[in-house]
């Protein structure tokens, strides 16, 4: 008898469950749920000034962390788009600092160096406190906030200068609150070992073995939006949008799901289920407690007349010592070379709030943008013109907040799944589009292996 799997959640994570699932069992029926009109979750690709720009996620890393191709570019492969793949113009990124633009420090871990006497001024870390104490940073699956071990190892500068901005650029949350081990797996592995962080920055980056010329990151020629079409194309599978799926209820057999209005509700029979949803709706129609809280934030893009000469930067993060709503920039078109034309507009994307800062987004798109122009100019230090075309992006409750002991919660979390039952995406394995890919894959994979057990 055919099987049926259902995929609720079409982000990335749930699409690349579903084309594993294609290539893993080529006869079984796979539907997936989503509850808004379109597949790809926070891969969206809009349109402004002629030019196709990303209301999501911009770019993807390029390199795994064993130093090959990392799972996106791997997926992208897949679906026939690897001579699609395109890669950022070689310009450095800064720091918006006291008033002015200073460049990243090179050789940083994600904001955490492993070498202090490259930071140029930029931060001043705490005197002879990274000392060997004899023993290592952390006890084996120890899990601390990043925060927590960078300010006793280095000071507060350091954090407040360059690994919250850093953190806050993917996060949009703070050093303080995050947890080590997700946002920096590399680091926590071998902080086990390691007597000192700058052993355990260098040790990490040596483990990475990232390969000398490669571009750190990646994206589609045409946009995020088409490497979601031929996701949705590659699976085969039955696209259910604009459908929440309210309830999960167990069978002799597998599976009864329920989706739709109250009033006519859509119930099918399944064999297996991956669930690709954020915490909230997961724990809901698993019965259990969410794993992991939310932050908010917004996107803002506007388009500059060709002629306005901005740094010769791909773009600049902002530490949140320095009070602006605006936590980061990219020079989009100056950043991304394919998508540059002749005389054509400047496309300036900016980035908004940050997590606890809920409050100071609840303005209307008008407003937020003239906030977005007013410290955009600020911040680069020139007053920029009107900008001639602009839209908001809002993304409420859209980057998980993984606290110390995430892992841990997510492991107990999946100990106790009931059997054909799987979980992917970013509210369990965290953020970035190879992270959530992986997570499917390994979705798919697991109940793949329950279906021939069964």
């Amino acid at each position: 008898m055919r099987k049926r799997i259902a995929i609720i959640g079409g982000g990335i994570a749930g699409l690349a469950a579903a084309v594993r699932l294609r290539d893993l069992t080529p006869g079984t029926e796979i539907i997936v749920y989503e509850r808004s009109a379109s597949p790809g979750g926070k891969l969206h690709t809009g349109e402004l000034g002629g030019l196709r720009v990303e209301r999501g996620a911009e770019s993807f890393l390029n390199s795994g962390p064993g130093g090959g191709e990392s799972a996106a570019v791997a997926f992208a492969r897949r679906l026939g788009l690897g001579d699609a793949l395109v890669h950022p113009a070689a310009r450095p990124a800064a720091l918006a600092i006291e008033g002015r633009l200073a460049p990243v420090p090179g050789g940083t871990l994600v904001g955490v160096p492993g070498d202090l006497s490259t930071l140029d001024g930029v931060a001043v870390p705490m005197a002879h406190a990274d000392r060997d104490t004899g023993r290592p940073l952390l006890a084996p699956g120890q899990d601390v906030a990043v925060g927590a071990l960078v300010r006793d190892r280095y000071g507060d500068e350091v954090v407040d200068r360059l690994v919250d901005p850093m953190l806050g650029g993917v996060y949009a949350g703070r050093a303080d609150q995050l947890s080590l081990r997700v946002t920096m797996p590399q680091l926590a592995h071998t902080a086990e070992t390691e007597h000192t962080l700058a052993g355990a920055v260098r040790a990490a980056q040596a483990r990475s073995r990232r390969v000398p010329g490669r571009p750190v990151f990646a994206a589609v020629d045409g946009g995020m939006s088409r490497l979601v079409e031929a996701a949705v194309s590659a699976s085969g599978a039955t696209m259910r949008l604009g459908t929440t799926v309210r309830e999960m209820t167990r069978t002799a057999t597998g599976w009864s799901i329920t989706s739709g209005p109250v009033p006519s509700p859509l119930v099918e029979e399944v064999d297996a289920v991956i669930l690709a949803v954020p915490a909230a709706p997961a724990a809901r129609l698993l019965g259990t407690a969410p794993v992991v809280e939310y932050a908010s934030v917004a996107l803002a893009a506007l388009t500059l007349p060709s002629h306005v000469e901005l740094p010769e930067i791909s773009g600049f993060l902002v530490p949140p010592s320095e009070g602006t709503l605006v936590k980061a920039a990219t020079f989009f078109t100056t950043k991304w070379p394919h998508l540059a034309e002749d005389q054509g507009p400047i496309v300036v994307r900016v980035s908004l709030g940050r997590a606890g800062e809920e409050n100071r987004l609840q303005h209307d798109d008008t407003s937020l943008l003239a906030i977005a122009h007013r410290e955009l100019s600020d911040l680069i230090g020139m007053p920029l013109p009107e900008p001639t075309g602009s839209w908001v992006q809002r993304w409420g409750g859209g980057l998980p907040q993984y606290a110390p002991g995430h892992a841990g919660r997510v492991a107990r979390l999946r100990a106790g799944l009931p059997e054909g039952v799987a979980l992917a995406g970013a509210a369990f394995d965290g953020v970035g589009i190879p992270v959530c890919v992986a997570s499917g894959e390994r979705a798919a994979d697991d109940v793949s292996k329950f279906l021939e057990e069964k």
